[in-house]
C-alpha cells in the first residue's frame, strides 16, 4: 500500500475542502425538509431530487421551467456580508416566471459556486432559498455546491437556480382571449427586486455613501440592508386569483427591461398597453437612484421596476372581484391602464402621464 504520510498535494491544498462541503450539507437539511410539500419530501443527499405529481394532485399537467440568478445584488450581499436574504432573491426569479405562465411552482433546485467554501455563509445563503421555497410552497428537493479556487476570489460566490412547475392542460396564460378594453393591474414590488444593481451600484459610488450609513430613502436602516430588500414572492396570491376569479388574462413579471420590455411578451400581434405613469406608486428608492443619479424617466422604466413587480391583465368586468382577491392574498393592487389596438406601431407599451420622480 502507498504511503499516504508523504508530503504529496491534496485538493485540500489546491483550495476545495471536501469536508467544509459536507459539514454544509448536514447544516442545511433541516432547512431544506422544512419546505416538504406534497408531492416531495424535500430530502437531500441522493443524486437527483423526486416529485411525483400524481401526489401533487394533477392529472394532465404542463410542466412550466424557469432559471435564473439574482445578477450583481449578490456582489451587494457579500459586500455588507448579510448572506440570509438573497436566496429569497434567487427563489423568487424563478417562481415568479413560473406563476406567469399560470403554473403552481413545485420544486426548485440552486447551485452555489465559491471560491472557498465557508459553511456557515453557504447555510444562510440555503436558509433565504429555503425561505423563499416557502414563501412559494415550493420544495427544495436538491442543489449544488461548487468550491472553484482561481475562478471566484475566495469571498466571492455566485448563485443560479432553477424551478419546476405545472399547470393542468389547457390552462396556461396568457390566454388567447386577450382583447382591446382588458384592465390592466399593477402589483406593488418591494424595492428594486433583483434587476438593475449593476446601475444602482454606480449611484451608490456617485454618491460616497457607505452601506452602514443611514439609507436617504429609509429613514433607521442602514443603506446595504434596504438596498437588499429581497424580491416579493407573488406565488400565492397569484394563484389564489387566478383559481378563485377565473378572469385573469395574463401577467407579467417586470424584470430587467422593465414595463417597455416585459409587458410585450404576453400580449398577442395587434394589441398593445397604455399605462398611466402617475398611478404608478414609485417608490421613495427609485426616486433617490433617479436623482442621485440623474436618470432620465425612460432609463428608469427600462432598468428598474420603478415600483412595480407583477402585471396583471384582468376582463372588465371582472376588475374589481380581480383586485379584491388580490389584495386578500396581501398584495397592494394599482389599476395603470388597459390593452389598446397596437396601429401598426412598433412600441406595444405607450406611457402617458408622468413617473413621479420628484426626491
Amino acid at each position: 500500500m502507498q504511503d499516504e504520510t508523504r508530503s504529496g498535494l491534496t485538493y485540500r491544498q489546491a483550495g476545495v475542502d471536501i469536508d467544509a462541503g459536507n459539514r454544509m450539507v448536514e447544516m442545511i437539511k433541516p432547512l431544506v425538509r422544512a419546505t416538504a410539500r406534497r408531492g416531495a419530501d424535500a430530502e437531500i443527499g441522493g443524486f437527483g431530487g423526486l416529485f411525483d405529481l400524481k401526489r401533487a394532485g394533477f392529472i394532465d399537467p404542463v410542466l412550466v421551467a424557469a432559471t435564473d440568478g439574482v445578477g450583481t445584488k449578490v456582489k451587494l450581499a457579500i459586500e455588507t456580508s448579510r448572506h440570509d436574504t438573497i436566496g429569497i432573491d434567487l427563489v423568487a426569479m424563478s417562481v415568479n416566471d413560473v406563476i406567469v405562465q399560470g403554473a403552481e411552482p413545485l420544486f426548485f433546485l440552486d447551485y452555489f459556486a465559491c471560491g472557498r467554501l465557508d459553511p456557515a455563509i453557504g447555510a444562510a445563503v440555503v436558509a433565504g432559498i429555503a425561505a423563499g421555497c416557502r414563501a412559494a410552497n415550493c420544495a427544495l428537493i436538491g442543489g449544488e455546491t461548487a468550491e472553484m479556487p482561481g475562478l471566484y476570489a475566495a469571498a466571492d460566490y455566485d448563485l443560479a437556480g432553477f424551478a419546476v412547475g405545472a399547470a393542468e392542460r389547457g390552462a396556461l396564460l396568457p390566454r388567447k382571449d386577450l382583447a382591446i378594453g382588458d384592465i390592466v393591474l399593477g402589483l406593488a414590488s418591494s424595492g428594486i427586486h433583483s434587476n438593475g444593481y449593476s446601475l444602482a451600484r454606480r449611484v451608490v459610488e456617485k454618491s460616497a455613501l457607505k452601506w452602514s450609513d443611514p439609507a436617504p430613502f429609509a429613514p433607521g436602516t442602514a443603506l446595504g440592508e434596504a438596498l437588499l430588500t429581497p424580491t416579493r414572492i407573488y406565488v400565492r396570491a397569484c394563484l389564489a386569483a387566478i383559481r378563485q376569479t377565473g378572469a385573469i388574462k395574463a401577467l407579467a413579471h417586470i424584470t430587467g427591461g422593465g414595463f417597455p420590455d416585459n409587458i410585450p411578451r404576453v400580449l398577442p400581434n395587434g394589441l398593445a398597453v397604455a399605462i398611466d405613469l402617475g398611478r404608478v406608486a414609485v417608490l421613495p428608492v427609485f426616486r433617490w437612484i433617479a436623482a442621485v443619479g440623474g436618470i432620465a424617466a425612460g432609463e428608469m422604466l427600462r432598468t428598474f421596476n420603478c415600483g412595480i413587480g407583477m402585471i396583471v391583465v384582468v376582463e372588465p368586468g371582472a376588475a374589481g372581484t380581480v383586485e379584491g382577491a388580490l389584495t386578500r392574498g396581501g398584495e397592494t393592487v394599482l389599476r395603470l391602464g388597459e390593452l389598446v389596438d397596437a396601429g401598426g406601431r412598433a412600441e406595444r407599451v405607450t406611457f402617458h402621464g408622468c413617473l413621479d420622480l420628484e426626491w
